[in-house]
């Protein structure tokens, strides 16, 4: 089984491309952003405690997203592989990954980042809101937050994969099909 990782600041792309990726090597997509919003929709006591959360630009427990990252990892049949975007965030939620994984002898194969500047960050979330009506991505202060938090907490990611050998990057600033074809040309 494969588990690539699709990282990347918010904005660059990763829900765009992981749709191709997905179809293209057979993978299963799991975007914690896509899963979080889906129980936010439900009404459900997590989705209300993770709309609290993200409304202020905050992330979801780490035990949560774990969780049900697992789950998705058990209940999916018939696939080559999974597509992990938005996930792991953290370095304790890559060590939380790597443990999970290696309870049935797997590892993450390759972790592919997509690098836009901060402008474009901005650009494309904003773009984005008034595109999709997303709430959490229309306030500047939250776009702003969110991007403090992807370089304190996420870029330290890039350090722990670079060591293990899994870390590839692209441009994120060119087209969506020069964009894909990157990612392509390293899977």
């Amino acid at each position: 089984m494969k588990y690539y990782i699709l990282f990347g600041p918010p904005g660059a792309g990763k829900g765009t491309q992981a749709t191709a990726m997905a179809e293209k090597y057979n993978l299963c997509h799991i975007s914690t952003g896509e899963l979080l919003r889906a129980e936010i929709h439900a009404g459900t006591e997590l989705g209300k405690q993770a709309a609290a959360l993200i409304n202020d630009g905050k992330l979801v427990p780490d035990s949560v997203v774990e969780g049900m990252i697992a789950s998705r990892f058990a209940s999916v049949k018939g696939v080559d592989g999974f597509l992990l975007d938005g996930f792991p965030r953290t370095l304790e939620q890559a060590e939380a990954l790597d443990e999970l994984l290696d309870e049935d002898a797997e590892m993450v194969t390759s972790v592919i980042s997509i690098m836009i500047p901060d402008g474009m960050i901005v650009e494309r979330i904003q773009g984005r809101a008034a595109k999709e009506g997303r709430a959490d991505d229309a306030s500047l202060d939250t776009i702003r937050h969110r991007i403090e938090t992807y370089h304190s907490q996420t870029e330290p990611l890039i350090a722990y994969y670079k060591a293990r050998g899994k870390y590839k990057e692209v441009d994120g600033t060119g087209t969506i099909g020069q964009v894909r074809d990157a990612i392509f040309s390293l899977m």
